[in-house]
């Protein structure tokens, strides 16, 4: 059996806020989501044709109790979860290391970073507006080359 993440959902009273936070943070867009009767936006990671790209569900509470039962039995909107709950984040694999440190300084958006021993990875960690951490990872190589351009 093989595996792959498919997407992340999350649960916020403002929609608006958290599609802007993926679109312009992440550079994801947003696109094509079923009729559901509840509010929300799936965001994706490339083209909008394979529902498989919307790597990122947003389902929006409003503030108020939605009734998500028919589609999510098991879950209630009525407020958001904050942070990442017993998950501790979500990590996307990514390229443009400098160009993403100067988008996320450039919108005031706070990150820490850290290379991985012995992987070959650079990662930085950043929260999105539910206060969800999001791990990009990029190769080690591109954080060797910022620090010999110094």
């Amino acid at each position: 059996m093989a595996l792959a993440l498919n997407h992340y959902t999350v649960r916020t009273p403002d929609v608006d806020r958290c599609r802007n936070f993926y679109e312009t943070v992440l550079g994801l867009t947003s696109g094509p989501r079923p009729a559901f009767a509840f509010p929300g936006a799936w965001m994706y990671r490339a083209s909008h044709d394979d529902h498989s790209h919307a790597v990122v569900h947003i389902i929006g509470t409003g503030g108020n109790p939605v009734d998500i039962s028919p589609a999510f039995p098991d879950q209630s909107t009525d407020q958001p979860p904050q942070g990442s709950g017993a998950v501790d984040h979500i990590a996307f694999s990514a390229t443009g290391l400098d160009e993403m440190l100067t988008h996320l300084k450039k919108n005031n958006v706070p990150y820490q970073e850290r290379t991985v021993p012995g992987l070959g990875l650079h990662q930085v960690f950043l929260h999105d507006p539910l206060q969800i951490k999001i791990e990009l990872n990029y190769p080690k190589s591109e954080k060797e080359a910022l620090d010999r351009a110094g």
